[in-house]
């Protein structure tokens, strides 16, 4: 609730679909949460002391391999969309689309299995479902955790404040994906291990918020993240993963560091400044000789809207020529 409220607040400027999409990821935990209440209640209230609880499975546990799959299906397919738009490939995210589709298709199955025998004794003859939901699920957030690792690894550029936010973003990465991973593996793997016990839902109740509060810290993080830049004001969508990208692997706003017309040009490199420090006269020769060519070649997603100075949006070339 407190990641979805952060979000309508902080980002009304991105596209209508990714809104509502937040809302969907909303309205679905909102509806799990209450489904794993009732999981709860019906055995521990309704039929407490009852021989019953320990053979017969909750009623409303059938929902909760179909909520899970639906919500971690949805998070891997925005991801995907991401990583085709940032590595320029449709090989990876077709596969984890594929992979999600997987595990969407083992859920529906598991929660039909468990409506039609909800002993808990025979829960092992569903293994099958149980494994390509969650075995799925996992292989899907290890290639995407590699994937952006490996794509924002190769976009670092030298400049230590751009650095700065790819490398963010690579341990929101690592923290997040092997979540989810670790978690859906564990689930399986305890099943498997040791069965005939409700051990493994630890694993599986938590596991549809990993992937939701996931996803949502990740666009929620985004001011976070520009608030490396040393001054100017902080645009609501501009940085290394959900950004304008350039050929070279550098954000808009990363790159308004280096333009002189841009408010958001920070002290990295400072160019023509009216307190410049003076120099000596050696310095000011080698300096001098000094000379900094940009080439822009920009790749926009629509999806998401930005406050982007005019003046770099609309360049497709660019030269620099500064003096230390």
């Amino acid at each position: 609730m407190v990641q979805s409220f952060i979000y309508f607040r902080t980002y009304k400027r991105d596209a209508a679909w990714i809104r509502y999409f937040v809302l969907y990821l909303f309205i679905l935990e909102t509806l799990n949460t209450g489904f794993v209440i009732g999981m709860m209640y019906e055995p521990l209230v309704i039929n407490y002391g009852e021989p019953k609880s320990l053979r017969i499975s909750p009623k409303m546990l059938v929902a909760d391999p179909l909520m899970t799959s639906l919500i971690s299906t949805s998070a891997q397919f925005f991801i995907a969309r991401r990583i085709r738009i940032i590595s320029r490939s449709t090989v990876i995210p077709l596969v984890i689309c594929f992979l999600g589709i997987c595990a969407l298709a083992g859920g529906i199955a598991l929660s039909i299995c468990v409506a039609l025998v909800p002993q808990y004794v025979r829960f092992l003859e569903f293994k099958g479902a149980i494994i390509t939901w969650l075995a799925a699920s996992a292989l899907a957030d290890i290639l995407i955790t590699i994937t952006l690792t490996w794509t924002l690894t190769k976009r670092k550029t030298g400049i230590k404040k751009t650095d700065d936010k790819v490398a963010k973003i690579i341990r929101l990465t690592l923290h997040t994906g092997f979540l989810t991973a670790t978690l859906a593996i564990a689930d399986v793997v305890v099943f498997l291990i040791v069965p005939h016990t409700t051990l493994n839902f630890i694993w599986d109740l938590p596991l549809s918020k990993m992937y939701t509060n996931a996803l949502l810290s990740t666009l929620n993080a985004r001011s976070a993240w520009n608030g490396l830049q040393a001054s100017g004001p902080i645009s609501d969508n501009q940085n290394v993963l959900f950004g304008r990208i350039d050929s070279s692997g550098l954000t808009a706003q990363s790159m308004s560091a280096f333009d002189t017309r841009s408010p958001n040009r920070t002290d990295a490199i400072e160019l023509e400044t009216k307190d410049r420090p003076k120099h000596s006269a050696k310095q000011r020769s080698l300096a001098d000789r000094i000379a900094i060519t940009t080439i822009v070649d920009r790749l926009d997603d629509p999806a998401l809207e930005g406050n982007y100075d005019k003046s770099m949006h609309d360049a497709t070339d660019s030269r620099m020529d500064s003096q230390v």
